[in-house]
């Protein structure tokens, strides 16, 4: 079924200057003074229409300037109680030994003691390891990692390679003083912490290169305080050490040097010795450090 045609009721305006004409009978005087009402009533309903907007637009604008002056919710502290909360649940931490590694890294250095050996070629007599402690290049590690070698190299965390001179010895703890001749540009010291209340069964760890491998990390507890220690050939006798079990492997002086951390990444001691009751140079879960107080003093520092 064909869809009747619509039309729009509105009359086409006349053009200027005359009237317009509207089809159908002419309005009646009733008809008339209805059809006037009807229009005084739209434009009271127009009028009507822009109070309202007018009253709706100056609320808005009374409800934006009140939130202006009172400015944003202040956190509270349950809201920063939830949001620590979401992070520790949502992101895995590291642990602490991975945090103290961390910390000390950029101040571990690789010391080579070069000169030639038993059969006369020039090479690397002695790998040890070393810590710097003071950011103008002062480091310390093992008097025997050093000792008789014509030239010292050093490698810091960040590839730098360079040459160090040995100012200061300790003989009786094993300790030499070296000082770098060039440094990185952002070189980081490490920090010491005193030993006055390290305790039997406190998390440590040991940083070197065993094997010339590194470098490496190891983490153990402190076993004892105060222990002695006579090397093998009976040369020499050290006194008031750190006895700990985290691995510090032999190998060419391997950690010797080294410095041995708490769980923050403070040096506590030099790595000095292992213990080898069967003279197989492996390491039975006995090694020996210089506490830092001893170690520091070689290099001229003031005592805790």
């Amino acid at each position: 079924m064909r869809r009747p045609a619509l039309y729009s009721s509105s009359v086409r305006p006349a053009p200027l200057g005359q009237e317009a004409v509207v089809p159908g009978p002419e309005l009646r005087p009733d008809s008339k003074r209805l059809s006037r009402l009807g229009r005084h009533l739209s434009v009271h309903n127009v009028y009507l229409l822009w109070a309202v907007l007018g009253l709706m637009a100056l609320m808005l604008g009374i409800s934006l300037s009140l939130s202006l002056q009172q400015g944003p919710r202040k956190l509270t502290q349950e809201d920063i109680n939830a949001a620590v909360l979401k992070t520790l649940e949502t992101t895995p931490l590291p642990s602490a030994a991975a945090k103290a590694y961390e910390t000390i890294i950029p101040s571990v250095v690789r010391v080579v003691g070069m000169g030639k050996d038993k059969d006369g070629k020039d090479g690397e007599r002695s790998v040890g390891t070393g810590v710097v402690i003071v950011d103008k290049g002062i480091i310390l590690t093992n008097l025997h990692v050093v000792r008789g070698a014509e030239t010292i190299k050093i490698t810091f965390s960040d590839g730098l390679e360079t040459t160090a001179t040995i100012t200061g010895v300790q003989p009786e703890n094993d300790l030499a003083v070296l000082q770098a001749h060039q440094i990185p540009d952002d070189m980081i010291a490490a920090t010491m912490r005193s030993t006055a209340d390290l305790r039997p069964g406190d998390q440590v760890m040991a940083v070197g290169y065993p094997f010339g491998i590194g470098p490496s990390a190891s983490s153990g507890i402190v076993s004892g305080l105060k222990r002695n220690f006579r090397s093998p050939e009976g040369q020499q006798e050290m006194s008031n050490l750190i006895q700990f079990d985290a691995a510090a492997n032999p190998g060419n002086s391997g950690n010797s040097g080294g410095p041995l951390v708490t769980m923050d990444g403070e040096v506590v001691g030099i790595v000095t010795a292992i213990y080898n009751p069967n003279q197989q140079r492996t390491f039975v879960g006995i090694a020996f450090a210089v506490p830092i107080e001893n170690a520091a003093s070689a290099a001229g520092m003031p005592p805790f």
